[in-house]
């Protein structure tokens, strides 16, 4: 993106150095700087969660009832604390990564970076969810009704995360990217 002299980025706005996708009036700094704050506030929700549900999956293996699994499902509980250590450390990497970089001038690299550490993160807490419903509901179960009823909410779980906001992105239309309102 071009800069303006009053170090405004931006082609394409209805005014020097506004940003034609989002229609804000900032310089490259002050958007990387509201897309952190964006992300924070995105990473604390995502964050309680995983730790909630990592701190479960550890203490699964300490009850007495743990012994009783069968092969199949200790194995799935292995892959799911796999999956489960591998969300935490994505959705808490952007964490280290600011903290490393700060006073760099590197806060455009630093979000694009933790966006995508995030973006994995979430791919990885779909599959550790889905990982955890198959564990709970073979044993709750003993059928294949597990294995639907995990489907089933792996399916919702794609909507929410990943449908519903990719159908509002095709549904603007790249109005926004344009400029162009309705």
């Amino acid at each position: 993106m071009g800069q303006t002299p009053a170090g405004h980025g931006g082609t394409g706005g209805d005014e020097p150095g506004t940003n034609p996708r989002s229609g804000r009036r900032e310089t490259e700094e002050e958007r990387a700087d509201r897309q952190w704050s964006d992300l924070l506030q995105e990473l604390r929700v995502a964050q309680t969660g995983v730790q909630i549900l990592f701190g479960f999956l550890l203490a699964v293996v300490f009850q007495p009832r743990f012994a009783d699994l069968s092969t199949v499902d200790r194995n799935i509980y292995v892959v799911t604390v796999m999956l489960g250590s591998g969300t935490a450390a994505a959705l808490i990497g952007p964490v280290s990564y600011h903290r490393l970089l700060t006073g760099r001038r590197m806060k455009p690299q630093t979000v694009t970076w933790a966006s995508r550490l995030t973006k994995l993160g979430l791919g990885l807490l779909f599959c550790t969810m889905c990982s955890t419903l198959l564990l709970i509901l073979r044993v709750a179960l003993h059928n294949v009704a597990a294995l639907w009823l995990v489907g089933g909410m792996a399916l919702w779980f794609l909507a929410c995360w990943f449908v519903f906001p990719l159908w509002a992105i095709a549904r603007d239309g790249g109005r926004r990217a344009t400029g162009r309102q309705r």
